[in-house]
This record gives C-alpha cells, structure tokens and sequence, in this order.
C-alpha cells in the first residue's frame, strides 16, 4: 500500500499555490527556499507527475499541479475540523455576519456547512442586505463581519474571489434584440448598474431602466420572464439565462471583486476563523455550469474545476 501524503507537503504546495513564489511561500510556512524545493521534489515523486512548469522566471501550476489543488485544500481542511472535534478549547460565542442576497444563495449554504462542522458551539446570525448598507453596519458595529463586493471607494475590504461580471437575457425570449433595451438594475448606488450604464453609454446604446431592485430575486425574475436584461456576476447564473457578449452587440464590464470586512469585535477569534472558512469556501466552490456537463448540480460541482462560462452560451432552463 502506498505510503499517506504528508500534509507538511501539502501545506507548503498550497502557500505556493497562493503566493505565486517559492521564496513568498518559504516565507509563510518558516522553512527556507532550499527546504520548500526538496518538500516539492518528494511530493512530485509521491505523486509520481509533475506539480510545477517554469515560465519565464516564475513556476505554475501543471494540469496535475492544479488537480492537487483543489484536493489539498480539502485534506488541510478535514485535518483542522479532526483536530477540532476533540479540542476542549473550541471556539464559543455569537458571531453576526452579512452578505447580498445573490452571494447568500450561492456561497452560504458551503461557508456555513464549513464552518459548523468546525465550530458547533459557535451561533450564526445572518442577515442579507445589499453591499451599501452592510458597510453601514459594520461603520456602526451591528456586524463582526460582511461579504461584500468589494468598492475601493466605498471601503477597504480584503479580496477573496473574483469573478467576471456578464450581461444576461433569457434563453427563451430575444429581449437583446429590441431597439430600446428594457434593463434590470439594483438601486442607483450599485457598482454593478453604474458599470453597465458606463458602458451602454460609452457604445451610445438606447435603454430604458424598467425594474429597479436590491433584491437579487427580483432581478433574476425579470430576466428569466424576458422582460429585461441584466448585469450579473458568475456566480448569480441561473438556468435559463443566455450569456451576452461582443458579438451580441455588448461589452466587456469590469470584473466582479468580492471581499470580506471585518468590524470591532471582543471576538476576533471567532471572526478570524469564519474569515479563514469563508476564504477557503469560495475558493473552492466552482463556477455555476460546466461545459462540457450540461448540469446544474450544486452538490457535485462544489470541488470540479469548471471552465469559464462563455458569451452566447444558454443555460437549460427550469
């Protein structure tokens, strides 16, 4: 039988993973570059395929290298939530958390199935509201911590996900092709509607804002109805909906960056650890429909490593 992984490896291949540097990662896991190198060289031969390919003056990630990933992280995870079932000194207490509504319905249910199984004497209290008024609970401490979209001008958030933000009609309805385009947007403070607006604007194209919401169901209704078209990012795609790109006339928008604020808190403790989880969470969760599937499982999609959705491409529908 072979022989286990060492997660000590599988820790180093993940701070290099992430840090994009043997030298960066050297650094985070306290070895030295010559040390990092040979833990390297024996995870390539436990393996038995190579984890890294030079470019330029840099290393990435193989097609293996990269399907270690997503493993690693799984194994370093299940160890720390081994390691806390049977540690006396768990983490206690109430912790209250805000996200949007269209980050809840997708990254929720894994942040929070993450975390309990890790922290079971640890209450959640959620609340979902848009990006603007959870940077006011957190200016006002009513939050220990948010996910938001990230605004440099609106506040400073730390980055864990980023995403391409995409124009979205129904498959079913030819609601692009109208001469005045009907379109759907979250109130006039939204990021997301300012940068559309920018760019239908910029291409001189004739709209009409006819649904104004914060609520990311309202938007995703008047999509899917062919009533209007939106702007959206990866994560929000529902079956149904039809990519719109260059071709169809529209284009490219800024990517959707989502962040974590943290507020004042007596409990930085557990704030940190939800942080980590949450950080871990999105990192691992996929995009919403792979290609080459043609599926909308969730479930089975949680660790697959999906291909980017492309323009013109349509979702099945309900």
């Amino acid at each position: 039988m072979k022989a286990p992984l060492d997660l000590d490896q599988l820790q180093t291949f993940i701070s290099i993973a992430d840090t994009g540097s043997f030298t960066r990662a050297a650094e985070e896991v306290h070895r030295t570059q010559s040390a990092v190198s040979m833990q390297m060289r024996r995870l390539e031969e436990r393996i038995g395929k190579p984890l890294f390919e030079k470019e330029g003056r840099s290393n990435r990630l193989t097609e293996e290298g990269d399907k270690l990933l997503s493993y690693a992280r799984r194994l370093l995870y299940l160890n720390r939530e081994t390691l806390a079932a049977f540690d006396d000194q768990r983490l206690e207490g109430t912790i209250r958390i805000g996200t949007p509504d269209d980050y809840a319905d997708r990254f929720l249910p894994e942040i929070m199935a993450r975390f309990t199984r890790s922290n079971p004497r640890v209450e959640l209290t959620v609340i979902c509201e848009p990006t603007p008024g959870l940077v006011e609970h957190i200016k006002r401490g009513n939050l220990d911590l948010a996910l938001v979209t990230h605004n440099d001008v609106r506040g400073q958030s730390e980055v864990v996900r980023r995403e391409p933000l995409l124009w979205v009609t129904s498959a079913n309805h030819a609601t692009h092709e109208q001469v005045t385009l009907p379109m759907a947007f979250g109130r006039p403070n939204c990021i997301w509607r300012r940068a559309a607006v920018d760019v239908l604007d910029q291409q001189n194209r004739d709209y009409r804002i006819l649904f104004t919401s914060f609520s990311a169901t309202v938007i995703t209704a008047a999509v899917l109805s062919g009533l209007a078209i939106s702007v959206l990012p990866e994560c929000a795609l529902r079956p149904g909906m039809r990519v719109l790109g260059e071709a169809d006339g529209f284009g490219a928008l800024p990517d959707c960056r989502i962040g974590i604020m943290r507020g004042q808190t007596s409990r930085p403790e557990i704030v940190d650890a939800l942080a980590r989880h949450i950080s871990e969470s999105l990192d691992n969760i996929s995009v919403p429909l792979g290609e080459e599937t043609g599926t909308f499982d969730f479930a089975a999609l949680a660790f697959a490593k999906m291909k980017r959705t492309r323009p013109n491409q349509i979702l099945p529908g309900w």
